[in-house]
């Protein structure tokens, strides 16, 4: 017969994952972290000096303001196609789930280049929309707004569409079978009924989107331009370009106590458990 396993005894089987972790990743953030208020001396003169130049708000403004549309426009894209993947026929659902996955079996920085390659002046986009009569000649497609949300958009659609799937497809049709019974047209159907009940989908799917935007740096840096600067470029430039760890690490405690709020709103709209079980 089996021996029993002790309780707990499993435990020793992620020490190597936790030593990893602590060693390429908790230190060297706890180490930077640090920097915000000892380099070049001990103080909060690099947060002063954050809040004091209107070039940093700036920076923080555009980290905010492009995560949000970044988030808005995933939403806007990925609710419908969602909704289609819960509510079709299971080989249609099995075709657009890998239609969704199919983009994380190609590199980050290698669809960054393909944006470029179709968003430039000459481009396919450009050439298409001036074949067909659209416009009258190439527009700017890139090293602007416009190419940063494309490009983070395109890469962030999947952490919308699956948080949003994992609810949908568990809300009972009989809801809205009912609300259409009792004289509910689709639209107030959608509104009264299945919109509320999908709310903790969209709360998670845009959560998780606008977060993993803050820190974005190779999307924003290949396709945006010199006002479209966000807070992971102006980190990279402070320490490769001018050595300034001190004012880099109080960006990241900024950054970092962001996302931390973030979390704590998202944990008192739904829940950490009800995101889990989602």
């Amino acid at each position: 017969m089996a021996r029993p396993v002790r309780r707990g005894g499993y435990g020793w089987l992620i020490a190597p994952a936790v030593g990893v972790l602590l060693v390429f990743f908790a230190y060297p953030v706890f180490w930077l972290l640090l920097r915000s208020a000892t380099d070049p001396h001990w103080g909060m003169q690099n947060f002063v000096t954050v809040f004091e130049r209107p070039v940093y708000l700036r920076v923080l403004w555009n980290t905010v303001a492009i995560s949000g549309m970044t988030t808005l426009f995933c939403l806007l894209i990925g609710y419908p196609l969602a909704y289609t993947m819960a509510n079709s026929s299971e080989r249609v659902r099995r075709l657009l789930v890998f239609v969704v996955l199919i983009p994380f079996w190609t590199s980050l920085l290698v669809r960054t280049f393909a944006w470029m390659v179709l968003l430039q002046k000459q481009g396919l986009i450009n050439e298409v929309l001036v074949g067909i009569g659209l416009l009258e000649r190439p527009v700017a497609l890139i090293y602007n707004r416009l190419g940063v949300l494309v490009g983070m958009v395109q890469i962030l659609l999947p952490f919308m569409v699956f948080p949003l799937y994992a609810v949908l497809i568990r809300i009972d049709g009989s809801f809205t079978a009912a609300a259409a019974t009792l004289g509910a047209t689709p639209v107030r159907n959608f509104v009264r009924v299945y919109l509320p009940l999908s709310l903790p989908g969209v709360l998670t799917g845009s959560t998780l989107v606008f977060i993993i935007s803050l820190g974005y740096f190779i999307t924003p840096a290949l396709l945006g331009g010199a006002g479209d600067l966000m807070i992971a470029q102006m980190i990279e430039r402070q320490i490769a370009h001018f050595g300034n760890w001190g004012l880099a690490g109080a960006l990241a405690v900024l950054l970092l106590v962001l996302t931390v709020l973030l979390l704590a709103a998202m944990h008192r709209l739904v829940g950490v458990r009800t995101v889990w079980e989602r």
